[in-house]
């Protein structure tokens, strides 16, 4: 099994996209991604995840104040299975060769399970802030 880190640019909306994020809990994500449609641009850094020829993930990125905010998405057939943590490394390494200093990620009050998301990505350092974010500092290891 080989994953690949594929750089999408420009982001647009996708069959796949709709698999994964589209059909993700509702509250999960913003609701746009709900009503996109094929082909229609999206905001941010995009790239994808493939096994053996197949998606199993999205990571993407929006730079603010210097920071990057992320957020990923794993096909329900592929989590705990290492996909989630392959994204964080790579999402890691893209803002590191943009020179930003943080990682950062806000789960919206409307996430159905927010608790796993949170120790997800406390177990990979990342510690809340005063203003609700979960804040890493952009280092060597994610």
């Amino acid at each position: 099994m080989e994953r690949r880190w594929i750089s999408e640019s420009p982001a647009v909306w996708t069959a796949v996209k709709a698999r994964i994020v589209g059909r993700a809990e509702p509250g999960t994500f913003d609701g746009r991604y709900a009503e996109a449609t094929e082909g229609d641009l999206i905001p941010g850094e995009w790239w994808r995840v493939e096994e053996d020829g197949r998606t199993v993930g999205f990571g993407w990125l929006d730079v603010v104040w210097g920071d990057a905010e992320i957020l990923l998405a794993t096909d329900p057939a592929h989590r705990r299975q290492g996909v989630g943590g392959f994204i964080l490394e790579h999402l890691a390494a893209e803002a590191r060769e943009r020179g930003l200093c943080y990682l950062y990620n806000v789960i919206r009050a409307t996430h159905p399970d927010p608790e796993p998301v949170r120790a997800f990505l406390a177990k990979r350092g990342f510690a809340g802030s005063s203003d609700g974010r979960l804040l890493k500092a952009v280092t060597r290891d994610v």
